[in-house]
């Protein structure tokens, strides 16, 4: 994970100004930086988003491609998580530190997504067995100034929101073997619903309280954060603890209260968002990948 070094005199002035709801940039301890949201960012891809969450910059794509189902689960497709960390997003992205991110980050969302409702795998099956949608969603860190994990969670559920998969029909010949037909139409294809899908919270525990949306200098502050994953009702889907220092139970029971109360106002906002540039259709301004 970037870090950066601070002085002992800066870490009390950070500390202590959290201890009173009063973070550097301004922010109380429950406020989120500003997101700026864009999904459609790249042209061969069946979704994509980018977000910007303060200096961290993310960008996500999905890729729909035709696979054969899992041998334990023969009527459900699948998600396939890739995560890159550019070595220009900080340079102890260099060498081995960046790979180790990407397999923590991605381990991290294979977990997220085990929750079976958090979307449709059914939807992805189109002969049980033989053919199903494999979903590859590749993750691009550009620049990373602090809470990576909830960034990159806005990103892939609005990446998954912008997705669109092209409609199949089956064809049976009378000998039984089977073809299949994609539909080239751009309309005609098949939406995922995303309404299951949890955004991470990271809380960050500094002195004796909580932050959420820690930025670089904050996140040197603190010795242990829980990442939760919630859904859009507030529903708690998995939980892990990272750093090195211990959280005691009663703190645990706050976080997860807090991350539970702020994960279903970052939801609301993103559909808000969402449905915004939605209803804009073809007529938006788009700022792109290089905007």
């Amino acid at each position: 994970m970037a870090s950066v070094v601070l002085s002992e005199a800066e870490k009390l002035y950070i500390v202590h100004g959290i201890q009173e709801d009063l973070r550097v940039d301004g922010r109380g301890c429950e406020d989120y930086r500003c997101a700026e949201v864009e999904t459609d960012v790249v042209s061969n891809t069946s979704g994509s988003a980018r977000v910007k969450l303060g200096h961290t910059d993310i960008l996500v794509g999905v890729k729909a491609e035709m696979g054969t189902p899992k041998l334990e689960k023969p009527d459900e497709g699948y998600l396939e998580f890739f995560v890159d960390c550019s070595a220009n997003a900080t340079p102890e992205f260099e060498g081995r530190g960046g790979e180790e991110l990407g397999t923590e980050i991605a381990n991290t969302f294979y977990r997220v997504f085990s929750s079976e409702s958090s979307i449709d795998l059914k939807s992805l099956c189109i002969n049980p067995r033989e053919h199903c949608w494999v979903l590859y969603v590749d993750v691009l860190l550009l620049e990373c100034g602090g809470n990576l994990f909830d960034a990159i969670s806005i990103a892939v559920k609005a990446a998954l929101f912008n997705t669109r998969i092209p409609k199949v029909r089956v064809l049976e010949d009378e000998e039984g073997s089977k073809e299949i037909e994609l539909s080239d139409d751009p309309y005609d294809c098949i939406r995922l619903n995303v309404d299951d899908v949890p955004c991470i919270v990271t809380l960050s525990k500094i002195g004796y309280r909580h932050v959420v949306d820690a930025t670089l200098q904050e996140e040197a502050c603190s010795l242990a954060s829980l990442l939760i994953s919630v859904t859009s009702k507030g529903a708690l889907t998995s939980m892990k603890k990272v750093g090195k220092g211990s959280l005691d139970p009663e703190s645990i029971f706050e976080m997860m209260e807090t991350g539970r109360r702020v994960g279903k106002s970052l939801h609301i906002a993103l559909q808000k968002i969402l449905d915004e540039e939605e209803s804009l259709g073809t007529s938006r301004q788009k700022v792109g990948f290089l905007g």
